[in-house]
């Protein structure tokens, strides 16, 4: 007489997945919306530059490089 298959093992029902397992596209999903839409409203590029502060005009004298003052003596205007 032929026998019948032989019994490997025997099947069970997987165990229900964890909270985390089942829902974690959901969470990454909402998750890449909120910080793509933060980056989407409040990075602006780069801002408009100010103009920059009014410089004074060619009537002021230059600097003295050497150190010496500007004194009438030094210029030559003595009296």
């Amino acid at each position: 007489m032929a026998k019948g298959p032989a019994v490997i093992g025997v099947l069970t029902e997987p165990s229900r997945p964890t909270w985390w397992k089942a829902n974690r596209h959901k969470v990454f999903g909402v998750a890449g919306l909120l910080i793509g839409y933060l980056i989407g409203t409040h990075l602006h590029g780069a801002a408009a530059q100010q103009p920059d502060a009014p410089r004074p005009g060619h009537t002021t004298p230059a600097p003295a490089t050497s150190g010496a003052h500007r004194t009438p003596s030094a210029l030559g205007l003595t009296a």
